[in-house]
């Protein structure tokens, strides 16, 4: 995602993925259909849990409106028949010209 530049440092397009962070900097990316701001309170010493990890930064992402979730999804997943349907379907549509 850095090197695509679809992180923010302070409002700053990264394209570094050694771009240094310290304490009270706000990250801002995208966390599949919503954007995600996250600011960062301590640099952890070690490479450890989850749960260790989440106490070193707050998310200041606004919380989402009722039903945005839903909005943000096309639409339900193919059934294994539908999927089945849709490849007779196709089949019987013949090779593309």
């Amino acid at each position: 995602m850095v090197n695509d530049g679809q992180v923010r440092v302070n409002a700053q397009r990264v394209v570094k993925a050694a771009t240094s962070v310290r304490p009270g900097d706000v990250l801002t990316f995208a966390q599949g259909a919503h954007v995600r701001v996250i600011k960062i309170t301590a640099l952890g010493l070690r490479r450890g849990p989850a749960s260790e990890a989440q106490g070193l930064f707050d998310d200041l992402t606004p919380p989402l409106e009722p039903g945005a979730a839903d909005a943000a999804r096309v639409g339900p997943r193919p059934t294994k028949r539908d999927r089945r349907a849709l490849d007779a379907f196709q089949d019987d549509q013949g090779p593309d010209v």
